[in-house]
């Protein structure tokens, strides 16, 4: 069942990294039963570790806080922002990253 609920989240395009597994219980007729839930937003511990990825990529004129269930990244020049961009797609976070972009 894992499978097909992990198929049809990925049709609709939602990360797995987004799902928290619950622990397996047994249930009735010699099945098993699994809580699964659909985190929203950042933790503050994962907010904390965004953060001090955005540092230790060392770029000047770049600076984050935390907002909220969001991380907002400041910066100068664009190039800046794209790098961070890119050097938070390279770290392994183990949650899902959506980057908006309010600059036109």
């Amino acid at each position: 069942m894992r499978q097909v609920l992990e198929e049809k989240l990925v049709k609709r395009k939602v990360s797995l990294k987004s799902l928290d597994y619950g622990k397996v219980e047994d249930a009735a007729g010699g099945t098993v039963r699994q809580t699964v839930k659909i985190v929203a937003g950042i933790s503050s511990e994962k907010a904390k570790a965004v953060n001090k990825a955005i540092k230790e990529l060392g770029l000047k004129g770049v600076s984050s806080q935390t907002q909220g269930e969001q991380v907002r990244v400041t910066g100068k020049k664009r190039d800046d922002l794209q790098a961070v961009i890119a050097g938070l797609k390279e770290v392994d976070l183990e949650i899902p990253l959506q980057f908006e972009n309010f600059r036109d």
